[in-house]
């Protein structure tokens, strides 16, 4: 077991210091940068935000995050090759190697209460059991042996689906111990992954520029494409009404698909050079993106088209992925050996 040490917080009006079993950091929400033709942020959205921060070991350089019904929150440290379990109440974390060669990269709670793993060292997925931490692994077939496996979601039939940079997708159905593998349209480059409310799988392509609708039926991937040319779509999120939002890496751009009218929108992100890495839809369906080129998290407001830039407590935190659950938003910050959390209620 490790424990945090040290309290700092830091406000617009000053820092101060104390100790404490937990480390955090607060930073004050930036006035708000909006587009030219964006009315003023909304009432909710003009509150105050503050970002917490809560360190983990050293050279553990968690990647993706999860934030668990009971409270706790995962984490996958790709560098040390452990998953790590987060007791926000008292910063106290528990590692779990999940083997040699291990390089976790996400990580989500399944239906079974369990963190399951996308493991590129392994090319496997995994499951943790959390009352045991018994680690079992399902490897992908001799087929595909370095399929750069990145993110994972789960469809109501309990069936994970995930993506593999290296060209793949593929699923792992419930009760099953074989893993299904597909080769994707156009190659390289399937990334983030979501699930709509009505059942539908997205996933993003950042080498193929593209999203694409996955069959869950028949497993075939559809190419859908978005308006920018090489834009680097990177990670994908369904809102509330079944609109997938996509945050674009090489063109610093926020965008959303709407599958029934099959139109597309884009806003770029305040900033002289953003980079959208992570992308995030919570339950007011404000979308949360992180921006590598100003250290920050974003929120946009697709009612006011609005955007509030949040300054990330490290420089260089490089938060990759974002997931929440109502009233907290949570990051890792894979520079800088930390978990930050936005509480919004």
């Amino acid at each position: 077991m490790w424990v945090a040490a040290g309290l700092t917080t830091l406000t617009m009006a000053g820092c101060s210091s104390d100790d404490d079993a937990t480390d955090t950091t607060a930073a004050s929400l930036v006035e708000p940068e909006v587009t030219a033709a964006s009315p003023t942020a909304s009432a909710r959205d003009s509150a105050e935000l503050v970002v917490e921060r809560y360190a983990v070991p050293a050279g553990s350089r968690p990647h993706d995050v999860a934030p668990a019904p009971d409270g706790t929150v995962w984490y996958t440290g790709q560098n040390s090759g452990e998953l790590g379990r987060l007791d926000p109440a008292t910063g106290e974390v528990t590692e779990i190697d999940l083997g040699a060669g291990a390089r976790p990269h996400g990580v989500i709670v399944g239906p079974d209460g369990a963190p399951w793993i996308t493991d590129g060292g392994l090319n496997a997925i995994v499951r943790v059991d959390p009352d045991t931490d018994e680690v079992t692994t399902y490897p992908l077939p001799a087929s595909h042996p370095s399929a750069n496996l990145n993110t994972a979601v789960f469809t109501p039939d309990g069936t994970l689906w995930f993506t593999g940079q290296a060209g793949v997708y593929g699923r792992l159905a419930s009760g099953a111990d074989a893993v299904e593998v597909f080769d994707a349209p156009r190659g390289a480059g399937p990334y983030g992954i979501t699930i709509t409310p009505a059942g539908d799988v997205y996933y993003a392509s950042l080498a193929g520029n593209h999203i694409a609708r996955v069959d869950t039926t028949a497993g075939v991937a559809t190419v859908v494409e978005p308006p920018t040319r090489a834009q680097g779509s990177r990670r994908v999120w369904s809102d509330s009404t079944g609109r997938i939002w996509s945050s674009q890496w090489d063109a610093g751009q926020v965008a959303v698909y709407d599958p029934t009218s099959a139109q597309w929108r884009e806003w770029r992100l305040p900033g002289d050079s953003p980079q959208a890495y992570a992308v995030y839809v919570d339950e007011h369906d404000r979308v949360w993106l992180s921006d590598f080129g100003a250290d920050s998290l974003v929120v946009f407001d697709p009612r006011t088209e609005a955007f509030r830039s949040i300054a990330l407590p490290d420089e260089g935190g490089d938060v990759r992925q974002i997931l929440g659950r109502p009233g907290e938003v949570w990051g890792a910050e894979s520079g800088a050996d930390a978990l930050v959390v936005v509480r919004t209620a």
